[in-house]
């Protein structure tokens, strides 16, 4: 009983977020303000939409290869018709149920590729690590582009960035000690956790043992320049928007990136975030949630849809090894 409220809870709990975010949003704002944000969002231009969404499914494509790079030096092979229909099926699952998919990666790859749970999940890992250093470089160029705007915003807030840059040093710190400890001890009882961390670090070391790491570093940027990219073209969907810079857009990246940590998939939280964080370029709210809602939805209905195929194709495209 306890294990199933806490799933449940694991589900509900971030789509209760969302929900209410939705309601602050649209209880916060006039009937002309919401009607405005309608009449936006149904008279985006689908062209640039559409684009959005191919650029979206090229970079789904591009992370399926690019995750086969660091599989091989494990001794294994994924085929790419299964990473790609794992990478899809993660994202959906992602959104019932927050970094779930990357579990569900790894059940795929260890159920049809043989490819044991905890190195594929390292593989997992160390592409995280990689997409979070990308993440940090962008939001080091959406800083350096927009000094003087945050500044200003940090100083009137009373935020200190610095604060946060060393309270993630200190997360790495400490699970670094305790993964050095974990490995040292020989209490037989921590064997089978010490065995599994152990296949976790080991797929994390298939980034310094592939062969092809120009391909790797080459699928890595291009997989971030075309996440870029996606909110770039959709600008131009809405008249008012057309006008915004690249380093605006990489601000709205990063406002997007922390939405999505905040409930199942952005929802809710992404036009709110992105809204706001237009608001330091002067742009009206509704023009940004506007915005936010075309991204959001149609991404969204792109991972639903493809992932959904993929759920149900999985056992006739892929075949068991």
């Amino acid at each position: 009983m306890k294990k199933h409220l806490t799933k449940a809870l694991k589900i509900v709990f971030p789509l209760g977020i969302g929900a209410i975010l939705i309601w602050y949003s649209l209880s916060s704002a006039s009937p002309e303000e919401l009607k405005a944000l309608w009449k936006r969002i149904i008279n985006a231009d689908l062209f640039w939409v559409g684009l959005s969404l191919f650029i979206g499914l090229l970079s789904h494509i591009s992370r399926a290869y690019r995750w086969r790079y660091l599989v091989t030096p494990l001794g294994y092979s994924s085929r790419l018709t299964t990473s790609f229909i794992a990478v899809m099926v993660g994202y959906l699952s992602n959104l019932g149920i927050p970094r779930s998919g990357e579990v569900l990666r790894a059940v795929t790859l260890s159920n049809y590729e043989n490819i044991p749970f905890q190195k594929s999940l390292g593989t997992i890992i160390t592409e995280r690590v990689v997409d979070l250093i990308m993440l940090l470089i962008i939001a080091f160029l959406a800083f350096l582009g927009n000094t003087k705007i945050l500044s200003t915003y940090f100083f009137e807030q009373d935020i200190n960035p610095l604060k946060i840059v060393y309270t993630l040093i200190g997360g790495v710190f400490v699970l670094s000690i305790g993964f050095l400890i974990l490995k040292k001890l020989q209490i037989p009882m921590l064997a089978k956790l010490r065995q599994f961390v152990l296949g976790i670090y080991e797929g994390m070391l298939s980034v310094f043992k592939m062969k092809n790491k120009g391909a790797f570093i080459g699928h890595t940027l291009f997989i971030w320049i075309a996440y870029v990219l996606m909110l770039y073209v959709v600008k131009f969907s809405i008249p008012e928007m057309a006008d915004i810079s690249i380093s605006a857009i990489l601000m709205v990246f990063i406002a997007g990136s922390l939405a999505m940590m905040t409930s199942n998939g952005g929802f809710g939280a992404y036009p709110l975030f992105v809204g706001l964080a237009l608001l330091l370029f002067g742009l009206d709210q509704t023009i940004g949630e506007a915005y936010g809602w075309i991204i959001w939805g149609s991404q969204t209905l792109m991972n639903l849809v493809i992932g959904g195929l993929s759920f149900i194709l999985l056992p006739m495209v892929s075949k068991k090894k």
